[in-house]
This record gives C-alpha cells, structure tokens and sequence, in this order.
C-alpha cells in the first residue's frame, strides 16, 4: 500500500492519503489574515474543499474536523461559516477546542480527515 502525498515540501505536506483515508495538515488562512474570524474560516473551508477536489473527495466524505480557535469568542462567527458550508445530510464528527496558533494573526485553523 503506498501513500500519496498532496503539495509536499521538504516539512510536511498539505495531504497525506493512505489505505482511501485522506490526512490534512493544519489548514490556516492565507489571504484573509487581517479579517474576523467568519472570513477566515470561510477561506479555511474552500481551501479545504479545493484539497478535497484534487484528491477527488468531497465535503461530504470528511470523517472527522479537529478545529482551534485562537479566542473562544469567535465560536459563533466558525459556527456560522460551518453552517453556511457543511454538508448537512454527512456532517463530520467534531471537536474545537481554543488554541495558541502559530501566526497570531490567525483566528481559526481546522484539521480534517476525509474518505478518498
């Protein structure tokens, strides 16, 4: 069984796939690092859609969303980007807890595993 790995560098890489599970990297804002907590959670998402499509899954194939947040006060703005984004009829299991990120410009970063 091999693993495929998606966007490798020489630290890591933004999807490991293996044994038709895929693993994502810490997914974090990019453009949006100067907005609230709903933009950027909202661009966290289509990056991750846009992952899931070049791996050829989909959002209604996440297993599982591990999601922190820099400040528990912005839980309503994720939830509100998650509501507005995920499939209804195959949510994910899930879990946010609140976290120191890397960046402090970041407010959210969201880890998932997905089915290929």
């Amino acid at each position: 069984m091999s693993i495929r790995r998606i966007q490798a560098s020489a630290r890591f890489c933004e999807v490991s796939v293996h044994n038709g599970v895929a693993y994502f990297a810490g997914q974090v804002p990019e453009t949006t690092v100067a907005q609230n907590a709903y933009a950027q959670t909202k661009e966290v998402l289509e990056l991750i859609d846009n992952l899931l499509a070049e791996i050829g899954s989909h959002k209604s194939r996440i297993l599982n969303a591990q999601i922190f947040l820099a400040n528990m006060q912005d839980y309503a703005e994720l939830n509100q980007a998650w509501d507005e984004w995920v499939d209804r009829a195959n949510p994910p299991s899930r879990a946010t807890v609140e976290a120191k990120l890397a960046d402090p410009r970041w407010k959210v970063e969201i880890v998932i595993s997905a089915a290929v």
